[in-house]
C-alpha cells in the first residue's frame, strides 16, 4: 500500500485546458459522460509483464504500453489524454457527467479510506484543470469507498470528502445530502434537473443493506424530488454508477439486488413523464435499454456509457477499448436526440505511441434513428430480433467499443442482451428469456 500511495501523489500533473471547438446545432444542447477511469498508479513498464500493474493481479500484461494494456486498469497517461481531447471538443455552454469509480481493481489491503480519498481527489483535480469552466455532476461508484461495496447509509469520511471536493460544483443542499447519504439533486439549469443516485446502496456485494429496503431513505427521497421536480415543471437526468435492468452479459441477473431493482423501476415507471433520461456506468460495456409500462408503452430511454479504463479480467473474452461520450439533447424539452460516441484504439495507440482519439459513432447514423426516445429505442431493440439483420452485429461491436469486431454474439448470448435492452423488471425479462428467441 506504501507504494501506492506514494505513486498517488504524483499521478495528477496539470494541464491546461485546450481551446473550445466545433458548432451548436440550433436548439439543442450538449453533456459529456466520463465513467470508469480507474487510475492505477502502479502502471509502468517493466521487463517482467507481470509486474506492470497491481489491477492484473499478476496476470502478464504482454502487450502493455504507454497508454495501458487489456489486462490493467488506467495509467494516468489514458486519462489525461482522454480529457485533452475530450476538451478539445467541448463548448461552453457545456456540462460533464461523471459517474464514478476512480481507484483501481486491486486486493482490498492494497487500498485504504485514505487512499481511495486520494485517488477521488486526484481524479476531482485533473477534471477541474482540463475543465476549469465547466459544471460537472458526480456520482459515487462502488470503488469509491473502501472496503469497496461496503457503502454506509450515513456520514462517513468518504461522504464527507467528496462534499468538499465537489464544492465547487454543487449547492449547499446537494453537498448536505452528499456528505449524509452520498446522492444529491441539482438545478442545472432552469427547467432541468440532475439527480445523482447512490446505486452502491442497492448493489448485491454491498453487506451493510443487505436487508434494508429503503437504505438511507434514498427511494422516499427519490420519491419526492421527482414529485416537486414535476410540481416545478422540471425534467429529470437520473444519473447513477451501477445501472437500473439486468445485465447484458448475463443472464437473469439485475446489476443491483432484485428487490431494490423492482422498486426502482417502480419509481420511474410513476414518474416517466418527469425522467428525460437515464445514465450509468459500472458495466465498463455500451448498451442502452429501454424501460416499458406496464402496458408494454415506451416511457424512458436508459444509457450505460463505456469506460475509460480498458480491463478485463483474464478468463473475460473481450475487454473495451477506452472511450468517452456526447449526448446531444433538446433545449425545449431536454429529450436525447443524438450520441457521439469517442473511442481510443488501445493496440494502435501503443503501436503509435499517440493517442489518436476518434468518434467510433454517431448513434443516429449508425442505426438509422430519428432521435433517443423510448419509441426510438424500442423499435431498435425490436430490430435486434429480426434474422438477417446486421443491426444486432453492429451494436453488440459497439458493446465492446470496437475491441475485435471479429467476436460474434448469438444464441444465448444474444438472447442476453436482447432481453436486458427491452425489459428491466422481473416479470417481462423472465418472460423474454423463456420464449428463448431474440
Amino acid at each position: 500500500m506504501v507504494q501506492l500511495w506514494c505513486l498517488l501523489l504524483l499521478a495528477a500533473a496539470p494541464l491546461a485546458a485546450a481551446p473550445a471547438g466545433g458548432a451548436y446545432l440550433s436548439g439543442t444542447g450538449r453533456f459529456w459522460h466520463i465513467t470508469d477511469l480507474h487510475l492505477d498508479p502502479t502502471y509502468h513498464l517493466t521487463q517482467d509483464p507481470t509486474k506492470v500493474c497491481f489491477s492484473s493481479k499478476g496476470a502478464p500484461a504482454a502487450h502493455a504500453g504507454v497508454y495501458g494494456d487489456f489486462l490493467c486498469d488506467s495509467p494516468y497517461s489514458l486519462i489525461r489524454s482522454a480529457f485533452t481531447h475530450m476538451a478539445e471538443l467541448t463548448q461552453p455552454q457545456d456540462f460533464i457527467i461523471w459517474t464514478g469509480d476512480s481507484p483501481p481493481h486491486v486486493p482490498v489491503d492494497e487500498l485504504s479510506t485514505e487512499t481511495v480519498i486520494q485517488v477521488i481527489s486526484n481524479m476531482t483535480q485533473s477534471i477541474r484543470q482540463h475543465f476549469p469552466n465547466m459544471p460537472v455532476y458526480p456520482a459515487l461508484g462502488n470503488h469509491d469507498y473502501w472496503p469497496q461495496d461496503q457503502m454506509l447509509t450515513s456520514t462517513n469520511a468518504i461522504y464527507k470528502a467528496a462534499a468538499q471536493l465537489w464544492e465547487p460544483w454543487l449547492q449547499p443542499e446537494a453537498l448536505l445530502t452528499l456528505s449524509q447519504g452520498g446522492f444529491y439533486s441539482q438545478l442545472v439549469k432552469p427547467g432541468l434537473r440532475v439527480v445523482s443516485l447512490n446505486t452502491i446502496l442497492y448493489y448485491g456485494p454491498n453487506k451493510v443493506t443487505v436487508n434494508m429496503t429503503d437504505p438511507a431513505g434514498q427511494f422516499e427521497w427519490l420519491e419526492k424530488t421527482l414529485e416537486r421536480a414535476a410540481q416545478s415543471l422540471e425534467m429529470v437526468y437520473i444519473i447513477a454508477h451501477v445501472p437500473v435492468g439486468y445485465l447484458p452479459f448475463a443472464r437473469n441477473v439485475t446489476a443491483m439486488r432484485e428487490n431494490h431493482n423492482e422498486r426502482l423501476v417502480a419509481i420511474v415507471r410513476q414518474y416517466s413523464h418527469v425522467v428525460a433520461g437515464h445514465f450509468y456506468g459500472h458495466t465498463h460495456r455500451d448498451s442502452v435499454m429501454v424501460l416499458l409500462d406496464q402496458t408494454g408503452k415506451p416511457v424512458n430511454s436508459v444509457f450505460v456509457s463505456p469506460a475509460v479504463t480498458p480491463i478485463r479480467s483474464v478468463l473475460e473474452p473481450y475487454s473495451n477499448n477506452p472511450s468517452f461520450r456526447m449526448y446531444l439533447y433538446n433545449t425545449k424539452d431536454y429529450t436525447l436526440l443524438d450520441i457521439w460516441q469517442y473511442y481510443l484504439n488501445l493496440t494502435e495507440a501503443n503501436e503509435k505511441q499517440r493517442s489518436d482519439w476518434r468518434l467510433e459513432y454517431i448513434m443516429t447514423e449508425a442505426f438509422g434513428l430519428t432521435d433517443l426516445q423510448p419509441q426510438s429505442l424500442l423499435q431498435l431493440g425490436l430490430s435486434f430480433r429480426l434474422p438477417q439483420t446486421k443491426t444486432f452485429d453492429k451494436y453488440f461491436t459497439h458493446f465492446m467499443v470496437s475491441y475485435n469486431s471479429s467476436i460474434t454474439c448469438e444464441g444465448d448470448c444474444k438472447l442476453s442482451q436482447v432481453c436486458a435492452v427491452l425489459y428491466l423488471d422481473q416479470l417481462s425479462y423472465s418472460k423474454c428469456v423463456a420464449k428463448g428467441t431474440a
